[in-house]
Formats: C-alpha cells, sequence, structure tokens
C-alpha cells in the first residue's frame, strides 16, 4: 500500500490530472458526497480521489479545498483600482495582504502606460459585512497604504464564475461554447442566524485530515445541527443561487512541488461597448472557454468607459493574446461595436477568499 509520501502530488500526473480537470470548477452547487460527483465525472474511484486530493494539498499542489459561495449575493463588494505612488506599491500591496480580512485578490498590473487606468497599478476586491460601506472601508485602507486615489468597480451583472486552469490548457483561440449562459444577477440577500452559521461551515477551507468521504459530517456538527437538517439548508442556499461549486483551488501562480507554475501570465481584459450593449456582449463573451470570470462593471472616463472585464490565464503571452484577437473578432461578427478594449497584464498576485 502506498504510504501518502509515494503519492504523485503534482498537476501533471494523469491520474491527478484527470481528477483535476473536474474537482477544480465542474462540481457545481452543493453535493452531499463531493468526492463521489467527482469520481464519477472524472472515471477515478473515489478512494483514490480522496487520496490525491489530500495528498496535492498537502503539498501545496492544490491551495484550498472549499465550497465556494457566490458571495456577490452575499455582502457588498468591489473590483477596487488604486493609485498608489510607485515607491509604496509594494509596501501597499504587503500591508492590504497582511492586515485586510475582507480584501480578497490583491494584484499588481501593468499595461501601456500610455492607456487610459495605466497609473492605477494595484488592483483588489473588497467585500463587507451587512452594514459595513465598501467606499468608507476602502477610504481606511487609502489612509494605511497611502494610495492617492481609489476606483469602485462593483459588478452590475456576473456572466462566468469559474477556474479550471488545468482544463483551459491547449484550447484553441475561439474555442467557445454553443449556448451563452444567462447572467447571474448581483445584489445582497437577507439570510437568517441558522443560515448563516451554515453557510460559514460549509466555506471553511478543508485540512487534509478532514478530506474523509463523510465530508459534511463535521460541518454539521460544527454547525450546531443534524446532518440532514445541514444537508436540507445548504441545497436551499443552493436553490437560492448562493452556492457556487465544490472546488480544488490548484496553486497557479507559485511554482509547486516540481517546481513548475500552472499558469505564468494572468491577464484582465477590458472592453467598452455601446450603453444597452452590455448583457449581449457579455454573453458573447462567456462562451469563450479560456475565460474564468466575465464581469459587467462601469469603470467611468479614467479607464476609457470599460463597461466589461474577463480574466484569462495561461502559459504563453502570445497565446492569450491569440484568444483575445478572437474574442474581439467574434464580439464584432456578433454584431457588437468594441469602442476601446484593452488588457491589463499580472505581475504580482495573492489570491484567497475574504472573509465576511
Amino acid at each position: 500500500m502506498k504510504t501518502e509520501t509515494t503519492v504523485p502530488v503534482d498537476f501533471s500526473d494523469p491520474v491527478n490530472a484527470q481528477i483535476l480537470r473536474v474537482s477544480e470548477d465542474c462540481v457545481q452547487g452543493f453535493h452531499r458526497d463531493p468526492f463521489a460527483e467527482i469520481a464519477r465525472q472524472s472515471g477515478v474511484a473515489v478512494p483514490v480521489v480522496i487520496e490525491r486530493v489530500r495528498a496535492m494539498l498537502r503539498a501545496g499542489t492544490i491551495r484550498r479545498v472549499r465550497q465556494t459561495l457566490l458571495t456577490t449575493s452575499l455582502a457588498e463588494g468591489a473590483l477596487v483600482a488604486w493609485r498608489v505612488p510607485p515607491a509604496k506599491l509594494d509596501s501597499a500591496f504587503d500591508w492590504v495582504v497582511a492586515n485586510d480580512p475582507f480584501t480578497g485578490h490583491v494584484v499588481i498590473r501593468w499595461t501601456d502606460p500610455t492607456a487610459p487606468g495605466a497609473n492605477y497599478k494595484l488592483w483588489t476586491t473588497v467585500k463587507v459585512p451587512p452594514g459595513y460601506s465598501v467606499q468608507r472601508h476602502c477610504q481606511f485602507l487609502q489612509q494605511h497604504t497611502g494610495a492617492e486615489e481609489f476606483r469602485l468597480m462593483p459588478a452590475r451583472k456576473a456572466f462566468a464564475l469559474g477556474v479550471g486552469h488545468l482544463r483551459r490548457q491547449g484550447l484553441q483561440p475561439g474555442a467557445r461554447a454553443d449556448v451563452a449562459p444567462e447572467p447571474l444577477d448581483v445584489g445582497v440577500t437577507t439570510l437568517t442566524e441558522l443560515q448563516w452559521r451554515v453557510l460559514a461551515a460549509l466555506k471553511r477551507p478543508f485540512s487534509p485530515d478532514e478530506l474523509v468521504p463523510n465530508l459534511w459530517e463535521a460541518r454539521a456538527r460544527e454547525a450546531g445541527i443534524s446532518l440532514e437538517t445541514f444537508f436540507e439548508l445548504a441545497e436551499e442556499l443552493d436553490r437560492r443561487g448562493l452556492v457556487g461549486r465544490f472546488a480544488t483551488v490548484l496553486e497557479h501562480v507559485k511554482p509547486t512541488a516540481s517546481g513548475q507554475p500552472l499558469t505564468r501570465f494572468n491577464a484582465l481584459f477590458h472592453w467598452a461597448v455601446p450603453p444597452g450593449r452590455e448583457i449581449q456582449a457579455g454573453k458573447e463573451l462567456a462562451r469563450h472557454l479560456i475565460l474564468t470570470h466575465v464581469y459587467w462593471r462601469d469603470t467611468g472616463p479614467e479607464f476609457g468607459n470599460v463597461n466589461l472585464m474577463a480574466v484569462a490565464h495561461g502559459i504563453d503571452q502570445a497565446e492569450l493574446l491569440a484568444h483575445k484577437a478572437a474574442i474581439d473578432q467574434h464580439l464584432t461578427e456578433a454584431g457588437v461595436p468594441i469602442l476601446y478594449t484593452n488588457v491589463f497584464w499580472s505581475s504580482r498576485s495573492e489570491i484567497r477568499p475574504s472573509e465576511l
């Protein structure tokens, strides 16, 4: 029998890759037995799925195993672009990562220095608990980081929310789904204290030792309810559109045990389309399989009046630009005028779930 130290832990191992192509972002919603669902979709037996995921989590190949939530419906939030003096940029990044529990993604981005918004180099996602203000929280962060200005860009619609870095490798530019997805509404919902307890138990990342066949039994005890009640409440929250996916979040920026990163480039694509065409354009963008996230966000004139943003990751920068060109062509063929477009590239990032 294999000891865990002999279990392959690199994402390139064939069995691991078979599992990860499913477990990254294909287990949508809440499942009473998510490992059985991964096994069903991947064709790998449940005990092997658990063994491999546990070993990859311990080795750092997988950064987190967790049930994601659609937090756009749970709290006020925004993508925030910060104009920070160059001498303070790295220290501002470090301070936010170390001190702000309500900030999720922290990314330093660069683009053509003549492009609109090029001097906004620090980008973060912020979500605050009910009763708090994103604007006031960002003013607090501004005082501590030395930022000169910030721009809030809350989502108005979400068209794509996924990860799936491994299954996106090798995609041809222009590869897209036959049917455009429907946009997700953005708006904060009201929950009971018990529902919040269940959500808290759902979203907390799993440690390697917690990855067992009866995955949710301990979380039901944590919430102080029976397992069946936990299931019923989780399924109700799923029906209300508050539950995302059961996910193994790969370490896709830093080198893994093999010394190789899963991706090298993180691109934030910007488009400005005519007002009133955002939903049509967003749905067409979301058909493109390379895109992990697509949002309608209004940015204002300092960013060229961009109203659609999308994220793509890859090993090769030229390949990502080829995908971008294919997407632009598709929008044009779909009858959507592109008034302006640009790409912001990541040079440093820290990705983590924010705490509500």
